[in-house]
């Protein structure tokens, strides 16, 4: 029997043809899945990256639930126009603390994986106000209620246990002071600023959303979007890879 008759006991059998099917598929998924088992870890840890502070937390959940994820991924991917255009491609580990991540395959705006530090505050500010004040062909609509809405910090605490239950590395210490904490971010004059410093040493604090003695929702995710993509030190990465 040729190779050619054999092949048409599938064509010709449906059943046959799923058992065939189902096989090729349960293997290449043990070959792909069992490894994992016996792996301590499938992120490998890097320098800098650490859990969001309350304030970067709640910007966060606001960013999530204004929907800016539809239009804005946090994935930067190994292609060299990527790469030129938003910076180092994105890192397993630069995720390791988001539930759920931002990772995407879809942008009608830019990736914001490296938009941290990129531009100030006061053009965040104008942005989320007016996006085409600041870009004039944005088609981004605009928040300029988030600048007038006091940031809820009761839940605060709540969250932070929550992503603990996930296995996000927070103390009792911080979770007890999330709301101090995330009011001590939004002030560099806060009394407690010496002390979320010590909770928080990498975290940046100062006044985001320009309005002394008021934290709001536009703090809070200015806060966020400020600290994405500089928790690692790419010159390191770039240094390796001229060395190689």
């Amino acid at each position: 029997m040729s190779l050619w008759h054999k092949h048409a006991v599938f064509e010709k059998n449906p059943i046959i043809l799923l058992i065939g099917v189902l096989l090729v598929i349960s293997i290449g998924g043990l070959v792909e899945i069992l490894p994992l088992f016996y792996m301590k870890n499938t992120i490998e840890k890097v320098d800098g990256v650490r859990p969001y502070t309350p304030l970067e937390l709640a910007g966060r959940d606001i960013y999530v639930r204004e929907g800016c994820y539809l239009c804005h991924s946090q994935m930067i991917r190994a292609l060299g126009d990527e790469v030129e255009r938003y910076g180092h491609y994105s890192l397993a580990a630069e995720s390791m603390y988001d539930h759920p991540f931002q990772w995407g395959s879809k942008r009608n705006g830019p990736d914001l994986a490296r938009v941290g530090a990129k531009y100030s505050d006061q053009w965040h500010r104008q942005h989320l106000a007016n996006p085409r004040s600041v870009v004039s062909a944005s088609i981004m609509p605009g928040y300029p209620w988030l600048s007038r809405t006091e940031l809820d910090a009761k839940h605060l605490s709540d969250n932070l246990r929550v992503q603990q239950l996930e296995g996000v590395p927070y103390t009792a210490e911080q979770i007890a002071n999330a709301a101090v904490d995330a009011r001590a971010q939004a002030s560099e004059d806060d009394p407690e600023s010496k002390a979320f410093a010590k909770r928080y040493p990498t975290a940046v604090a100062r006044n985001y959303g320009g309005q002394v003695g008021k934290v709001t929702e536009a703090d809070a995710l200015i806060a966020y979007l400020q600290m994405l993509g500089t928790s690692v030190d790419f010159k390191i990465y770039h240094e390796k890879a001229n060395i190689r």
